[in-house]
């Protein structure tokens, strides 16, 4: 992560678009996923992305989905409520790859359930990617339960792969609904949950 005068970037670290500059939202607002997570992300992931639908929940910077795009993803959904974010990722967007990048502006929790609707018509599935703000917040326990009740509704036939990033200490379940985890790695105080459906 460097400082590029007063704005924070990052970049895309591999895929067809790696070295592009992602600028990161205020630190004071979200943030950004490591690097070294991101990296152990999508070497576990490495080709099963070719060609998927991708959907980041929490969007913040876009580094995600957009590192997704890179690496084979055939589109991107991201949903961001903070203003500032919003305008920092449709940006991003813009840089890297406008045509395969799907913005929603609101509350993730709301906004998901239309995205899941619109791929389920076109007989779709996506991959999903969860990173609640709980560094920012107080009572990051709620938005976790909020995370839990959410894959625990979700249509195991248009999601076809849940990824949670969250805090290491909080015991996210080994079986969410339709769901079960496959995977659990840390990175010091995050971590990444992997399910898939039964």
């Amino acid at each position: 992560m460097k400082r590029n005068g007063e704005n924070l970037t990052t970049r895309i670290i591999g895929g067809k678009y790696k070295g592009k500059k992602i600028t990161l939202p205020s630190k004071a607002v979200t943030r950004s996923s490591k690097a070294r997570l991101r990296e152990s992300l999508f070497n576990t992931l490495q080709f099963d992305l070719l060609d998927k639908n991708f959907i980041e929940m929490f969007g913040g910077s876009g580094s995600v989905g957009l590192e997704a795009l890179s690496r084979g993803a055939k589109r991107a959904w991201f949903i961001e409520l903070d203003s500032d974010s919003f305008r920092t990722l449709q940006a991003n967007c813009r840089t890297i790859d406008p045509g395969s990048c799907d913005i929603r502006k609101g509350d993730a929790f709301a906004v998901l359930p239309h995205i899941l609707s619109e791929l389920k018509q076109k007989g779709e599935r996506a991959y999903l990617y969860i990173d609640p703000p709980f560094s920012i917040r107080e009572g990051y326990e709620e938005i976790y339960d909020k995370v839990v009740e959410t894959v625990a509704k979700l249509p195991a036939e248009t999601v076809e792969k849940v990824i949670v990033e969250h805090m290491t200490r909080y015991p996210f379940p080994d079986e969410i609904g339709p769901f079960r985890r496959t995977k659990f790695k840390k990175f010091g105080k995050s971590a990444l949950s992997y399910y898939e459906s039964r």
